[in-house]
């Protein structure tokens, strides 16, 4: 679908929800007088619904593993739900830039809106794929937090031990294995299919060969020149990455190639998704699970 379709339709739903909020209590706590809370994503969701506890209602919007999140069309109940909240997260960096179509079809007073790129500063034509950096996703955590406790200072220190509980006990087996992998692996060259990986690769030391300007086409859906295929036909087939990562939810022909080529050169293969999975995971078992991967395709490759 072209760019210019999909932003019609989206006007389109901006349109049909213009009138709520003249006539409901946007600002305002929910129906049970939780704040509500809704996140474009469901990764920042499972984040937020942790933190929150019993004290805030939270809606993730892109919850199917098998949604492509650049791709996504909001529909009338996503703009209701954003016409209702008390505080939006979206990610930002040009991924969900449907949110702020929604949120400017309803400009109300009392909703806070959490940009995730804007926080932690990427430009706009950066990796969006922030929910792949530790030191970003730790940047959230405090933010959403403070949030709550804007929101609801009664409650303040209850948000307070919901961090410390997330931090310390949630993250716990995430922030190991990632010191366990750089530890033991620091510096082994690894290939992926696209940037949502670029983010993680430095934060556990892999040293990542893929050519940037691939993993940025394949995110986007643009076409990888010619010359960066050849690379990593090379890299595959000259041994130069012990493990190879991908996608799975974003195998496109080039990428089926390269795992082909791989497991004809014995190269460990590895996948990881852009969402949540399977449905319904949480953040930390979602990110624990495809770290403990990794960590056996990089042991299978090296030995260690």
């Amino acid at each position: 679908m072209s760019s210019a379709v999909r932003r019609a339709m989206a006007m389109a739903v901006c349109a049909l929800v213009v009138p709520l909020a003249s006539c409901s209590g946007v600002g305002s706590a929910g129906s049970d007088g939780r704040p509500s809370v809704v996140a474009a994503e469901n990764v920042w969701g499972s984040i937020a619904a942790q933190l929150g506890g019993d004290r805030v209602t939270v809606t993730s919007i892109i919850d199917n593993p098998n949604a492509d999140p650049h791709d996504y069309e909001p529909t009338t109940g996503d703009a209701r739900a954003i016409a209702l909240a008390n505080f939006v997260i979206e990610n930002g960096v040009g991924y969900d830039p449907w949110v702020q179509r929604l949120i400017d079809a309803n400009p109300v007073s009392g909703r806070d809106v959490l940009d995730v790129g804007t926080l932690v500063g990427v430009a706009t034509d950066g990796n969006p794929h922030r929910w792949y950096s530790p030191v970003d996703v730790q940047q959230v955590i405090d933010a959403i937090t403070s949030e709550y406790q804007k929101l609801d200072p009664a409650d303040a220190s209850y948000f307070d031990r919901q961090r410390s509980t997330f931090e310390t006990s949630s993250l716990a087996r995430y922030h190991a294995l990632i010191s366990e992998i750089k530890a033991k692996y620091a510096g082994t060259p690894v290939g992926a299919s696209e940037s949502i990986f670029a983010l993680m690769a430095p934060a556990l030391g892999l040293n990542l060969i893929t050519p940037p300007a691939f993993l940025t086409a394949i995110s986007e859906g643009t076409e990888p020149t010619a010359a960066d295929k050849g690379t990593i036909d090379h890299q595959i087939s000259a041994h130069e990455i012990e493990v190879y990562v991908y996608n799975s939810q974003n195998a496109t022909p080039d990428i089926q190639r390269q795992i082909d080529e791989a497991k004809a050169a014995n190269i460990p293969i590895t996948t990881i998704t852009e969402t949540l999975f399977p449905a319904g995971a949480t953040f930390q078992a979602w990110q624990v699970a495809q770290l403990q991967a990794l960590a056996t395709a990089l042991h299978e490759a090296t030995g260690r």
